[in-house]
């Protein structure tokens, strides 16, 4: 099993905000400057999945496979020979809002979908993370 973790806490950010942004999937590409497009299938709900569409690249189908709601979820992309899931959480904290997101690869083939997309996926999430809180911050301007 392959783990990378980022987590970084932001004053004056509401849990309520992020939620907003994180759940609105088709809306991800406004802060997320690698994809083309996301589309989410039904509601924001266990089972359900997304296309997501990155630059230069394929889409691809993501399940839904856990959701703490309010707080967190995970999201789930198979691939040949391995799954990456991607936990994004939040959690309130005296200094602030806690923001962490973990990846994870399992499979026989995880080491060649780690070179292949998750090592991108892990280097962009401090990028990421910041043009989120952004998009927080602006939510109420």
């Amino acid at each position: 099993m392959w783990i990378r973790k980022y987590q970084k806490t932001f004053k004056n950010i509401k849990r309520k905000d992020i939620w907003r942004i994180w759940t609105d999937i088709n809306l991800w590409p406004t802060w997320h400057g690698d994809l083309e497009h996301c589309k989410l299938e039904g509601r924001f709900e266990v089972g359900n999945h997304f296309f997501l569409k990155p630059k230069r690249m394929k889409a691809v189908k993501i399940m839904l496979t856990e959701i703490n709601e309010g707080y967190s979820f995970t999201d789930c992309t198979t691939f040949l020979g391995a799954k990456m899931y991607d936990t994004h959480a939040m959690e309130e904290t005296k200094d602030g809002l806690k923001i962490t997101n973990t990846l994870v690869v399992t499979g026989p083939l995880k080491w060649l979908w780690i070179k292949l997309v998750a090592q991108n996926v892990a280097d962009t999430i401090p990028e990421e993370t910041e043009a989120l809180i952004k998009r927080a911050r602006n939510v109420d301007a």
